[in-house]
């Protein structure tokens, strides 16, 4: 959430977020409910305090009155709170004042690239033809076993996910981040305070009968950890990193875009995590970047970083960036990381607070994927050759006996 005496002092500026956000949130009527309830707290601590100091003879029959209108005034509270709180809570963050316009990822702004595109004397094919022809990825299998949208990573496959995901967190480890195995459900008081209640409620998969929803990430279990905590300031900043699978249903998920593994319903990442102080987070969004561009170029992965617009930047996020790798398959770019700046959007949502002696603050978040599935898929696409084999990268070669390639009889 942004700061509720911030939506008091800037309603302008708070109507133009949610206009430029295309939020379905009415401000007026949040202000409205702020102050009739900010009046009748007035009201009832007025009342508590002239109970507090009723003397004399009087005091039975004005107490009375006092315990009717008491009540009067904490029904009253209890109305007003939700009703206020709900609109508040579906705030947008705030935008980071260089955010480029926008209604789709089609507007977001290249920064720069790196690496060469593949060129091929053959018509490249994309992962899904690829895995199954290598017998390292079935698509099919994981649709009978589970449904479309599951699959098995399978023999040198399930090795160069392996090794991927532990390249990653070895990294990050070497990077100071600590490495925790994290729960795959989470509370809905977790994804609320994440961000991804309401915002992405139909993304999420519910477990029927409980509190319980499997994760989408591991970012909503690893800012869960220190949820409702207060964390001495000289704690931070707080580098957290967690490999796990993640479940998302991708509503309205279809077409050719969406093809084979690409957007599927169960995949697995490694994720970035850093809790800082506010005149440090731009430095925390920028180390995050730091680690997935190095990961990227030790995969040997063609990429660009695009600046994210506005209308394709997500409620919780203040600033983002994404990372696009090249699938040859797809002949194009197409999104394997994002990294955003949160500033304390998540950790008031939270009630994740720092001490620094008598004072209490929000500290800013960071969330950023290292790697995930995807990156392996743009390996198969990119490296493939004409004879059928895929060339393995450098770093991964340790993962698959030392081989240079993963061949069809392999």
């Amino acid at each position: 959430m942004i700061d509720i005496n911030y939506v008091r002092n800037h309603a302008d500026e708070v109507r133009e977020l949610v206009r430029i956000r295309g939020c379905d949130v009415d401000v007026g009527e949040l202000l409205r409910l702020d102050v009739e309830l900010r009046a009748a707290i007035a009201r009832r601590d007025e009342l508590r305090h002239e109970r507090n100091t009723l003397a004399g003879p009087e005091q039975k029959q004005r107490g009375q009155e006092i315990k009717a209108a008491l009540a009067g005034s904490e029904q009253r509270i209890a109305e007003l709170t939700p009703a206020r709180d709900r609109l508040w809570e579906a705030l947008p963050n705030l935008l980071a004042p260089d955010s480029p316009a926008g209604h789709s990822d089609a507007d977001n702004v290249e920064l720069r690239k790196w690496g060469t595109i593949p060129q091929f004397s053959f018509e490249p094919q994309p992962h899904d033809v690829i895995g199954s022809r290598l017998d390292i990825l079935d698509l099919e299998r994981g649709a009978q076993v589970a449904a479309s949208g599951f699959y098995y990573w399978k023999g040198d496959g399930a090795r160069l996910a392996s090794g991927l995901f532990a390249l990653a967190l070895d990294l990050l480890q070497e990077r100071g981040f600590v490495q925790m195995f994290t729960p795959v459900v989470a509370q809905q008081r977790t994804l609320f305070g994440t961000g991804y209640l309401p915002f992405f409620a139909d993304q999420i998969y519910r477990i029927e009968g409980t509190d319980l929803s499997l994760i989408g990430t591991s970012e909503q279990t690893l800012l869960g950890y220190h949820i409702g905590e207060i964390l001495p300031e000289s704690s931070l900043p707080l580098c957290y990193t967690a490999f796990s699978p993640c479940f998302r249903t991708e509503s309205g998920a279809y077409g050719r875009k969406s093809r084979g593994a690409f957007r599927v319903h169960q995949f697995h990442k490694v994720e970035q995590i850093v809790v800082c102080r506010p005149e440090e987070s731009e430095a925390s969004l920028d180390r995050c970047q730091t680690n997935i561009e190095d990961l990227m170029q030790i995969l040997e992965i063609p990429y660009r970083v695009v600046r994210v617009c506005t209308g394709d930047l997500g409620a919780p996020a203040y600033k983002k960036y994404d990372v696009e790798g090249w699938f040859a398959g797809f002949s194009e770019y197409r999104e394997t990381h994002s990294n955003s700046n949160l500033l304390d959007y998540q950790s008031r949502r939270l009630g994740l607070r720092v001490r620094n002696g008598k004072t209490l603050s929000f500290p800013h978040t960071i969330s950023a994927t290292m790697i995930t599935d995807r990156a392996l898929l743009a390996i198969l696409e990119n490296n493939q050759q004409e004879d059928g084999s895929v060339v393995v990268p450098q770093a991964l070669r340790r993962f698959v006996g030392g081989r240079d390639r993963i061949t069809p009889s392999s």
